[in-house]
């Protein structure tokens, strides 16, 4: 499969400087943000600064570099909250791709959501 990378997706725009945001902790190859309409006491984003649509482009395409900064940036991100399971309750961290996912921003992403407890990811069927 292609992948068709949207450089005008507004996480693009984010990194190259045209939209403020509330940088968490910036890396070199992953920023981490906060969400603008928080669901949670902690929302974070946290992006690779690579032209990635969805974890399995991430994860065909990006360098080994890239991969483990991603991973541990992710990481640093829940310490730095305080949401790991030794400084916290947890959290979610939620990745949605393509339209059966819900993806809105077409650029990979994950969502660190905690701070309180979240419910259930998806109703029972």
């Amino acid at each position: 499969m292609s992948y068709a990378y949207d450089d005008q997706n507004i996480f693009a725009k984010i990194l190259r400087g045209e939209i403020p945001n509330t940088t968490v902790l910036e890396t070199d190859h992953s920023l981490a943000f906060r969400d603008l309409y928080p669901q949670a006491p902690t929302h974070v984003l946290v992006i690779p600064k690579g032209p990635y649509i969805s974890y399995d482009h991430f994860a065909a395409e990006a360098s080994e570099a890239e991969i483990v900064d991603y991973t541990r940036a992710i990481g640093e991100v829940c310490r730095m909250e305080g949401v790991t399971l030794t400084a916290g309750d947890g959290f979610r961290m939620i990745s949605n791709a393509g339209a059966d996912g819900v993806q809105e921003v077409p650029h990979l992403h994950v969502h660190i959501l905690g701070g309180r407890a979240l419910g259930r990811m998806l109703a029972k069927a």
